[in-house]
């Protein structure tokens, strides 16, 4: 396959800002520190991946204005693939306002679409998308996610979702595209219909998805499959940002899905990942390495992921960025 991952939804710019307590109306208060940086669901699970070692690429649709070119500019560093982009004018991405409190960790966020331009089916590539080992969608380009996910789905390509507006009854038909379904708490329940979990991963379940992952904040996460069920805590860390938190899940979830291993260790190493990025300010600033998630999981993770890291399973599967650097190699030497 081209890529390890396709990732077909949204990406955003952020700009942060961290103040000392959240402000009053009609005030004025300084920031303590103030950065600019992507962001988005899928953009920002890409980003994770890509800085774990997979090999992933980007489809939406952006523009030739200062903000796509700033997205861009910044997949490109991160080493997300762009070729997947469709140019349209004065298309761009979302835009987001966020405040952090620095007492909490919390945060507030303000968007908007007005810039953005839906990414249409007609612009899609059935080549390109059937050019991976899993398909990454999120809900913001509905009727392209659709056909995006119909067509991995004929060629037998794992696909995962990254859904969180239980309002949008219409995301039923793609769930029932859907192998992994990771949603937060709020839209587990609202759109299952339901207060009990439970009952609401076991409605998911119905629909087509073989493993549900519900993530809770600060507590962590449940996953559910036909078979089993567990509870992963969510790891102990300082905390200075949540923006994004669930997006590098989503991420590091799907890297474990790349690499094969078994969902206890994929959920818990993507906790582990998303617990270390929340010690920096923006959704990605502090998505790490695989050696920085390794170095944590070896101090704080569980004996069985200790003892799983000292195997040989571990990155037996995504071996992209070795091929990449050893073909850079002989094209060089030879």
């Amino acid at each position: 396959m081209r890529f390890d991952v396709i990732g077909l939804g949204s990406c955003s710019v952020d700009l942060l800002g961290i103040v000392p307590s959240f402000p009053k109306p009609d005030s004025k208060n300084k920031m303590v520190r103030f950065i600019q940086q992507g962001g988005g669901p899928v953009a920002t699970a890409l980003v994770t991946l890509a800085r774990l070692g997979a090999r992933v690429s980007f489809v939406g649709k952006l523009g030739d204005n200062e903000f796509s070119r700033f997205a861009i500019d910044e997949f490109i560093q991160e080493g997300v693939d762009t070729s997947g982009i469709i140019k349209e004018g004065k298309a761009g991405p979302y835009f987001a306002f966020i405040v952090v409190d620095e007492k909490k960790g919390s945060r507030t966020i303000w968007w908007t679409d007005q810039m953005v331009s839906r990414l249409k089916e007609e612009e899609l590539s059935k080549d390109f998308i059937r050019s991976c080992r899993i398909l990454h969608l999120d809900e913001y380009d509905l009727p392209a996610a659709l056909l995006a996910a119909r067509w991995a789905k004929e060629k037998g390509i794992k696909t995962v979702l990254d859904a969180e507006t239980p309002e949008k009854k219409e995301l039923l038909s793609l769930i029932k595209l859907i192998d992994y379904l990771i949603v937060p708490e709020e839209f587990a329940l609202t759109f299952s219909g339901t207060d009990n979990l439970e009952k609401a991963t076991q409605f998911f379940l119905k629909q087509g998805p073989e493993v549900v992952v519900v993530t809770q904040g600060k507590e962590g996460s449940l996953t559910r499959t036909k078979e089993k069920r567990f509870f992963q805590p969510a790891f102990n860390v300082p905390i200075i940002d949540t923006t994004g938190c669930g997006d590098v899940f989503h991420g590091a979830f799907v890297y474990g899905l790349l690499e094969d291993w078994p969902i206890e260790v994929t959920s818990e190493f993507a906790s582990a990942v998303a617990a270390i990025k929340c010690k920096k300010l923006g959704g990605r600033a502090g998505c790490p390495s695989f050696k920085e998630a390794k170095d944590f999981l070896l101090s704080f993770g569980s004996e069985r992921m200790k003892s799983f890291l000292k195997t040989d399973k571990v990155r037996s599967n995504c071996p992209s960025v070795f091929l990449d650097f050893l073909l850079l190699f002989l094209l060089y030497f030879l």
